[in-house]
């Protein structure tokens, strides 16, 4: 090869590796409570995997209060799914602390992950 194409060819690896993730990244989940907890783990295991340094995540949750009281009248059980949920995303993930839950009291979708990252 030239050295004039593995210099193209590097420019073109370092640019690749260069595109940033835009933040923050939002996802939203509706339907039984232990699905969407199961949706949300996988969805920020893959978000992970894309960021590609956990240290620099932040991590909120937002929970329709109106939503989750409509799956609890439906016989969704919150505990002690809840607790395991968030204990698995702390020592699963190597995360530095538990996410932040802000509870909505206004309806929507049952659950709302919110990432935002360092660059």
């Amino acid at each position: 090869m030239t050295r004039s194409l593995a210099r193209k060819s590097a420019r073109r690896q370092t640019k690749g590796l260069a595109q940033k993730v835009e933040a923050p990244l939002v996802w939203t989940f509706d339907g039984p409570f232990l699905t969407c907890l199961h949706d949300i783990e996988d969805t920020l295991r893959r978000a992970i995997v894309q960021i590609g340094d956990v240290s620099r995540v932040a991590l909120m949750i937002e929970l329709s209060l109106p939503a989750l009281r409509t799956r609890v009248e439906l016989g969704d059980e919150i505990q002690p799914e809840w607790g395991r949920f968030l204990d698995a995303l702390t020592w699963r993930y190597g995360l530095r602390g538990a996410p932040r839950v802000r509870h909505l009291k206004t309806r929507g979708p049952l659950a709302t992950l919110v990432i935002a990252y360092r660059s």
